[in-house]
């Protein structure tokens, strides 16, 4: 299993190519805050398209209905949810 913050790195990297955040870095999105809302200001398009883009990066098997509701509220929680896969290895 990778080291969590070089996950977080990684997820907040993929945030930035997935949705084209060209004027973000990885050290401008906090762990913390929320990616949807009053937060990173993402919406149910970037949802999608993250989703997606996670899907592909770390063979994680995600169920949008549930899956983005519950997981994708910060970057934190994308970590741990991606971590609980075994098969979450970046290709």
């Amino acid at each position: 299993m990778q080291n969590t913050e070089n996950l977080k790195t990684q997820i907040k990297e993929l945030i930035i190519d997935a949705l084209n955040l060209e004027d973000y870095s990885a050290s401008d999105i906090d762990s913390n805050e929320p990616l949807f809302g009053e937060g990173l200001g993402l919406d149910s398009i970037d949802a999608l398209e993250l989703g997606i883009a996670i899907k592909k990066t770390f063979l994680v098997d995600l169920d949008v209905e549930q899956d983005v509701k519950e997981h994708f509220t910060s970057v934190n929680s994308l970590a741990a949810y991606i971590s609980s896969f075994s098969n979450s290895e970046v290709k």
